[in-house]
């Protein structure tokens, strides 16, 4: 398979809302009007960022199929997930879109040894024709994340590091050949000292393999370590978007600046720029209206309050949304990546 024919994952103008209370009447928005490309001819490391409750594990749900679209689509080429036939079709996506979870205890059974969840699905995938050769296979792809196959196929859970635990999740992915890898939280439960190997891991399966990847995590540092462009999520809704280096550099939205100002710095003669807290607090209450984050934004106006902001193209490379920045031009997270120039997949206006 050729970069020009590897499918795009692309989300749609996807709403997520979860009803609670009698008669479902209190609506919680996970997601709001959210477009966005993974994979295609030009895969990309595109990094989701956002405090907990931001909406970053449901994206990463929806994505994977495990969570139903209230509004808008996700599919997989040509295909919704929604109208996958056939147990061919179904897998085929299943290997082809990885996943690489936080825990990296928890995903595993501790009865069994650590190669037993790596070679099960490459025989059943058929990209192995027996268990000798998918131990093969399993070497090879132990050893392309730093791990010593001798020091770890026949180890159980427990007697490994986190760090290798999760390298061996990595390794499980990247043995089944993907186009596109989800990665959600995956350097935060292991030592510092071991989040940049991982990191790297990461990077290489996307610019030596041209696995796309979707790297999800509240730390802005390792977000532009990594990434090509970095999403910044709050309330379910993008909040900014842009190349990692505008972003992170130049951030224009309240919101990404009070994430940035927050991160204490590695100067002690610089004191820490954390206000009053309002801004990075913990999520409560969000609007049923206006933006989600006008609450806590101090440049916030009254029709913050009421209306909800577009996502305002700013330059080439970045929108933000936010009345600040309103323009005549507005566009989509998707169509931001499609600038930044990595993914050349066009996104349907929804009156289109």
């Amino acid at each position: 398979m050729t970069d020009e024919t590897r499918p795009a994952l692309v989300a749609e103008h996807v709403d997520v809302t979860f009803s609670a209370g009698f008669g479902g009447r209190i609506k919680t928005h996970a997601l709001r009007d959210l477009s966005l490309v993974v994979g295609g001819a030009q895969p990309a490391i595109t990094a989701v960022v956002g405090e907990s409750g931001s909406g970053k594990t449901t994206l990463m749900r929806l994505l994977l199929g495990f969570q139903s679209a209230t509004a808008g689509a996700v599919r997989f080429g040509d295909v919704a997930l929604t109208e996958f036939r056939g147990a061919a079709a179904l897998n085929d996506y299943r290997r082809q879109v990885q996943a690489v979870f936080q825990d990296p205890f928890d995903v595993f059974n501790p009865f069994y040894r650590i190669e037993h969840p790596l070679v099960a699905p490459l025989v059943t995938f058929g990209l192995a024709r027996n268990r000798a050769q998918a131990l093969d296979l399993v070497a090879e792809a132990m050893a392309a994340v730093g791990l010593r196959p001798s020091e770890t196929i026949g180890k159980y859970p427990h007697q490994l590091s986190g760090g290798q635990r999760q390298r061996v999740m990595i390794a499980r992915a990247l043995s089944l050949r993907p186009t596109i890898l989800l990665a959600d939280e995956p350097v935060s439960m292991v030592d510092a000292s071991l989040r940049s190997t991982i990191l790297e891991s990461l990077w290489q399966m996307n610019r030596e393999k041209g696995i796309a990847l979707v790297y999800v995590t509240h730390d802005l540092a390792t977000a532009y370590q990594i990434a090509d462009v970095i999403l910044v999520l709050y309330g379910g809704m993008v909040m900014e978007v842009g190349s990692a280096r505008q972003v992170i550099h130049a951030p224009r939205h309240p919101y990404t600046r009070a994430l940035i100002d927050a991160v204490p710095s590695p100067d002690p003669d610089v004191d820490w720029n954390l206000g009053d807290g309002r801004a990075t607090g913990e999520m409560q209450g969000l609007p049923s209206a206006g933006c989600p984050f006008a609450p806590r934004c101090a440049d916030a106006m009254a029709r913050c309050g009421i209306e909800t902001p577009a996502l305002y193209r700013t330059e080439t490379d970045r929108a933000t949304a936010c009345f600040l920045d309103e323009g005549p031009e507005t566009t989509t997270a998707a169509k931001v990546q499609h600038s930044v120039g990595i993914v050349p997949v066009q996104i349907e206006d929804k009156a289109g």
